[in-house]
């Protein structure tokens, strides 16, 4: 089935896109005083970190000063941005053009750094060096599941309270942990206000010999098992940190409470990041679906590695029967040449005996090239040899672009179904969610590795340019 016409507004032969029923206007958003943060979710390998930073740099050239937040341990970030390395501190960008007053900072989360920041912030010296010391923290704090989507928390919430940056853009990890990213103050919240934890604060409260023998009575059963999974040393060092910690507990819920209500807030947007793939879009849909449940407000929908085609007008099946008709040549119409004469009907059945032509009186020998040898050239060669290899080599040169032609038609049949699936699968996103805005970068060639890529990136995530350049 060939793809469907596009709407009368998008007849431009030289350009491929979908129409998304509501269209996201990147500048307005990204320029806005009152947008103070951007978080770009998505599932993995869909160009979130790319987006997340091609938008900071956006910003930032348009006189916004900018940090942008990566949470995906990858190292791409830094490598687009010319620098060697992020971690926990925001390093500015050289190389952006800051006639607008603007700035560009981008930094990496650093899980156990951020760990050691609240602590140091929260504790006096001698109880910090306590909690820092201690072999169960430095387990916890190096990466015990669901650590680093609350210190992601923890970390968005103290860039925001400095007041220091315009626009914060966060980039997190795959969308399934990107709902961990909101899930973190519950399940904190959970994990403190739970039976383990208030076993465990216990003996600290009661204090001394009565506090272990109440430690020895209340968790006989846990720690028997405990005791021989994980030896009765770690027992004593999760005690004394959550003895050391207890006083910060409180602290921990309330300010990822705060941070979690910054994400409901006005001056907050969600940017859902997919491919038009059907796992990728069925990510998408869970994670709108999410958000709208959390009450979280979403910008939209920004659909990466977009597909074009400058020759949309050839439809995959018509490409395809082309490229069969040169590859078989004994289906296709011969109309000149001595292949016509061949299939004519006045050479093959005749019943003239002397072989001649009926039209010319010619015998076919002379025609086919099968019988008596033609008269000699100026040169007393018969001529007809080296005439025969002209035209065997003329055949074959014809026969390599015909077959060069057809493999080139069938590369664009196949590019015509990728368009036409693309197109079915962004249909069906938008058919459950018509709500949601949407904007599409076109595919690149390559991967992008500096500034200028990541520009050009944000110019085509403001403007929906086409994959391939238009013809004046």
């Amino acid at each position: 089935m060939s793809r469907r016409p596009e709407p009368a507004q998008d007849q431009d032969p030289a350009r491929h896109r979908l129409s998304p029923t509501r269209t996201l206007d990147i500048d307005p958003l990204i320029e806005d005083p009152a947008t103070r943060i951007v978080v770009c979710c998505g599932s993995g390998g869909v160009g979130k970190t790319t987006t997340a930073a091609a938008l900071g740099l956006r910003a930032a050239e348009r006189g916004r000063k900018v940090v942008v937040l990566t949470i995906d341990p990858a190292r791409r970030l830094a490598q687009s941005m010319g620098i060697d390395s992020l971690d926990n501190t925001p390093r500015r960008v050289k190389g952006v053009d800051d006639s607008a007053g603007g700035e560009l900072h981008a930094m990496m989360l650093d899980m156990k750094r951020t760990f050691d920041e609240i602590v140091e912030g929260h504790a006096d010296p001698e109880r910090a060096a306590a909690i820092l010391g201690n072999p169960f923290y430095q387990s916890l704090s190096a990466g015990f599941a669901g650590t680093q989507e609350y210190m992601a928390m923890e970390k968005l919430g103290q860039l925001r309270s400095r007041d220091e940056w315009d626009l914060i853009v966060v980039d997190t990890p795959p969308s399934r942990s990107a709902l961990d990213f909101l899930d973190a103050p519950k399940r904190l919240g959970s994990f403190l206000d739970g039976k383990l934890i208030r076993v465990l604060l216990a003996p600290a409260k009661v204090g001394g010999r009565a506090g272990m023998k109440f430690l020895n009575v209340g968790m006989s059963m846990m720690t028997g098992v405990l005791g021989k999974v994980l030896g009765g040393q770690l027992l004593k060092d999760v005690q004394t940190f959550v003895a050391a910690m207890d006083s910060m507990f409180g602290g921990f819920r309330t300010r990822a409470d705060a941070t979690y209500r910054l994400l409901q807030a006005p001056g907050t947007a969600f940017l859902v990041v997919a491919a038009p793939e059907r796992d990728a879009l069925r990510e998408a849909a869970y994670f709108v679906e999410r958000l709208a449940a959390e009450g979280m407000p979403l910008a939209g929908l920004v659909l990466n590695r977009v597909h074009g085609s400058g020759a949309d007008r050839l439809s995959a099946e018509r490409a395809l029967a082309a490229a069969e008709n040169l590859e078989d040549s004994r289906i296709v119409d011969q109309e000149d040449g001595k292949a016509g004469l061949r299939n004519s009907p006045e050479t093959y059945g005749s019943s003239d005996p002397s072989g001649s032509s009926p039209a010319s009186g010619t015998p076919a020998s002379d025609i086919t090239g099968t019988g008596s040898p033609a008269p000699a050239d100026d040169t007393g060669g018969t001529g007809t040899k080296d005439t025969g290899a002209d035209a065997h080599t003329d055949a074959d040169a014809d026969r390599s672009v015909d077959l060069l032609t057809a493999g080139l038609l069938r590369l664009h049949a196949e590019r015509m179904r990728l368009l036409s699936r693309e197109q079915r699968t962004r249909d069906r996103f938008t058919a459950l969610h018509p709500e949601v805005a949407v904007t599409e970068v076109a595919a690149l060639p390559g991967d992008v590795h500096d500034l200028a890529g990541l520009r050009d990136i944000g110019d085509r995530l403001a403007t929906d340019r086409p994959e391939l350049p238009e013809t004046p």
